[in-house]
């Protein structure tokens, strides 16, 4: 069996011995022995392939515990752990450009102008909800779910839906802000719904008053951070441009289904109460 020092070892396999020595404390890259008199660390000449992989694993940023995972795994299983680290790292790649675009469009001054702001009449509606402080991330699966029980209990329970479902954001949702947000679903038997709540700790039930609102369309392809930031500020300057006020925090009103929608679907509005 041929061996390797880890300055050989280093120069086959293009990793630096300070890598190695890391490597071999997590377990990634242990060598074949180490002597117990000098303490030298020796390799087969086997392990260059292995090191050979980790040092391009290292170099798709892939962080040591997922090269971990797909040192263990076998060819076609570790060649689809790289092809799923690789779309997680697209789609984020998508969100900071398009978080870019945001920036530079806001830092040079221009104001949105690719949406319509329009006003309606909403009637008091009795309604359904769930209210959590989360962050950003956890945000479109929570909206999913908590929307989603809320409709059955109404369906089961509250005599129905009355209106199109909404997203309350009492404060803001971000990386680093946790809201609370509050999803709500109209119900049609307000009786109904408060015996329901009563019943179940987690669900509040609460009048939502009759107001004037101030809204923007958005496509499915749109309802994505950060792009959405851009509607939310086209209403906030539509309502400012009018002398209006803002009478109670923004929300988003789902009237589409979600799931069958396609990218150019229109399914939500940025809604604002007015004063």
């Amino acid at each position: 069996m041929e061996y390797l020092s880890i300055g050989a070892f280093a120069r086959e396999s293009r990793l630096s011995p300070k890598a190695l020595r890391l490597y071999d404390r997590l377990g990634l890259l242990v060598p074949d022995h180490v002597d117990p008199a000098t303490g030298y660390r020796w390799y087969r000449a086997d392990q260059v392939g292995r090191a050979r992989l980790v040092a391009l694993l290292r170099r798709l940023d892939m962080p040591l515990a997922r090269i971990a995972t797909v040192l263990e795994l076998p060819g076609s299983k570790a060649a689809d752990e790289v092809a799923a680290f690789w779309a997680e790292i697209e789609e984020h790649m998508v969100g900071r450009r398009a978080l870019a675009a945001h920036l530079r469009a806001r830092l040079s001054g221009r104001r949105p102008d690719m949406y319509d702001v329009t006003t309606r009449e909403v009637p008091e509606q009795t309604v359904l909800a769930l209210r959590k402080h989360l962050l950003s991330d956890d945000l479109p699966a929570w909206i999913g779910s908590s929307l989603d029980r809320l409709e059955k209990a109404a369906e089961e329970e509250c005599g129905g839906v009355a209106g199109h479902p909404f997203v309350v954001y009492h404060a803001d949702v971000s990386d680093e802000s946790d809201g609370p947000a509050e999803a709500c679903v109209p119900v049609a038997d307000p009786e109904a719904a408060r015996v329901y709540a009563a019943a179940h700790r987690t669900i509040e039930v609460r009048v939502e008053p009759a107001h004037r609102q101030a809204y923007t369309r958005l496509t499915k392809g749109q309802v994505v951070y950060p792009q959405i930031l851009s509607a939310y500020e086209a209403v906030e300057g539509w309502i400012a441009d009018q002398g209006l006020s803002e009478g109670a925090p923004c929300r988003e009103v789902y009237f589409a289904d979600w799931p069958s929608a396609g990218p150019s679907d229109e399914v939500c509005d940025i809604a604002y109460p007015i004063g």
